[in-house]
């Protein structure tokens, strides 16, 4: 490799090239419990859509229900729902089909192909398609493809109009001033990020954001989320307007208990909140919801339930609605539901090599599922930790090579509050010194018409996979032959002196290269090991 001062001879360049695609492959390489963790929670996220599909088939069961005891009361309302259904069927399958596309021009097998008959799923990640078929993702790292299909063809920019012309139909469907129209804005937000200054004022789009240079699996899990996303949206509004039909127009013993939750996967030790409430409501009296022996407060109609976490894994519960008939009486609506609780979870990884160097900038991937990358502070317990964008760079003081001392900790803003989300010890190394070379050999034999064509002595960082550089600062020229004579240069450079001695060499002297100093790009100067030559 030629320093910035020496002209590279054609051998030297291939050596670059094939050095600078060496690190680019490092730099690709997603840590595999990355990787596994995006493939635990995508799963999860699954059986999370199945549920809330499930729930919303509920009501719109419940809409077929009315309309066959009051058609003329029902018609409009069930009308609105069943446009509501369309069109989240539209853009659900086309973010199923998107996943699909993206994991087939990634490699992905189809097990219903005959070519790929005896595969099996084993333990990796794989999807549904919409006909049915199990497509197993073969290559869950590939950062390309997403970032090709997503970015360069533009299918990020077709997902962000899909979802923004799908919410402005749902709020079409809202009355004017609906508090849900707040929430469907905030669950569906397309908008770029907000540029800080302090982090750089790089501006940032909702495509670039989300689907440029990430690994297939985490795109998979972030698609899935936004199904979730656009299912949820989907439930606000029709049970909206399932409570609009005037309930006294049709017999209540028809009615369901509906259970929204806001959300159904929390972390530990947070609030989990639901809504409880009758689909179709009187504005004259309200429910009584019960939860076991506990009766709710009711707010517009719609219990509230509220329960502190205290442990990981998925949760029933369950109660009954009682509600006043036009008649007098009191009917009872039993309804069960659950909720899933993960622990809280953090990725910590160095995005070079598995260890921190000592006066380096050490480029450090820091993700919280869930919390974008301004709720989470990062600290270094041996040193500092930098925040630049959404990047982050550990700073260690001093060298730690069983990793006793130098622990990262990761914390989030949760809820309003900050919380401790991981930490993860790490070894901390001196870089390696730097090996000088002439012509690309650090010693040797070499001829004379080599030599000759050579400009100075340059310094190496073998199997080093960050980007730094080391330029020689000073190095001596001792020849030995029927006389010993030293020649001194100052820089990387072979002086005049120099040269013209290389002029007088012959086949078997010998010349040494010693007092070699070098200076890396992060101010640090290393004395390098000294080199010896043969002419041939």
């Amino acid at each position: 490799m030629g320093t910035k001062n020496c002209p590279e001879t054609p051998r030297q360049k291939m050596i670059n090239m094939m050095y600078l695609v060496f690190v680019a492959m490092m730099a690709l390489n997603v840590a595999s419990e990355v990787l596994d963790a995006f493939k635990v929670v995508d799963s999860s996220l699954t059986q999370t859509l199945n549920t809330v599909d499930l729930k919303n088939q509920l009501i719109y069961n419940s809409f077929d229900k009315a309309f066959l005891l009051n058609q003329d009361k029902v018609r409009d309302w069930r009308d609105k729902a069943m446009a509501v259904k369309k069109e989240t069927d539209t853009l659900d399958h086309k973010i199923q089909n998107l996943k699909e596309y993206l994991a087939i021009e990634s490699g992905a097998k189809n097990l219903s192909d005959p070519e790929n008959a005896g595969t099996t799923i084993g333990e990796m990640p794989f999807l549904v398609t919409d006909r049915g078929d199990t497509i197993v993702i073969t290559k869950q790292d590939d950062i390309n493809t997403p970032s090709e299909i997503m970015i360069a063809k533009k299918r990020a920019k077709e997902l962000k109009e899909a979802i923004e012309k799908y919410r402005a139909f749902l709020i079409s469907q809202m009355p004017e001033n609906s508090p849900i129209i707040e929430t469907l804005n905030n669950a569906m937000d397309t908008s770029d990020p907000r540029i800080n200054l302090k982090e750089g004022g790089e501006k940032k789009t909702w495509e670039t954001t989300y689907f440029e240079n990430k690994p297939l699996i985490a795109v998979i899990a972030l698609l899935s989320k936004i199904q979730i996303d656009i299912k949820d949206a989907e439930t606000n509004v029709i049970t909206n307007l399932f409570g609009q039909i005037d309930a006294s127009s049709f017999k209540f013993d028809k009615l369901s208990a509906y259970v929204l939750p806001k959300s159904t996967y929390v972390l530990q030790g947070d609030v989990f909140e639901a809504h409880v409430f009758l689909g179709a409501e009187e504005s004259t009296q309200q429910p009584e919801v019960f939860v076991g022996n506990s009766k709710l407060p009711v707010v517009d109609g719609k219990g509230v339930y509220k329960i502190q976490t205290t442990a990981e894994g998925t949760f029933k519960w369950g109660g009954l609605i009682k509600y006043k008939t036009p008649e007098g009486s009191f009917n009872t609506y039993p309804f069960e539901s659950e909720y899933q609780v993960g622990l809280p979870r953090v990725t910590i990884s160095p995005t070079k090599m598995n260890v921190l160097y000592q006066a380096l900038a050490n480029p450090i991937s820091i993700s919280v599922p869930g919390i974008p990358a301004g709720g989470i502070r990062a600290t270094l317990t041996n040193g500092k930790i930098e925040q630049r964008g959404n990047e982050f760079f550990a700073f260690p003081s001093e060298l730690d090579p069983n990793a006793t001392r130098t622990k990262i900790e990761v914390f989030a803003n949760v809820g309003g509050q900050e919380r401790l989300m991981g930490s993860m010890p790490f070894r901390v190394k001196e870089v390696p010194p730097p090996v000088a070379e002439i012509g690309g050999k650090n010693g040797g034999n070499i001829r004379k018409e080599d030599l000759l064509v050579e400009d100075g002595v340059f310094a190496d960082l073998k199997d080093f996979d960050f980007d730094l550089k080391y330029t020689v600062t000073q190095f001596d020229v001792t020849f030995a032959g029927t006389y010993v004579k030293t020649y001194s240069s100052t820089s990387n450079r072979f002086t005049k002196d120099q040269k013209d001695m290389f002029k007088q060499l012959s086949q078997g002297n010998i010349i040494y290269v010693d007092n070699i100093k070098a200076r890396g790009d992060n101010g640090v100067q290393k004395d390098l090991a000294s080199i010896t030559f043969k002419i041939r």
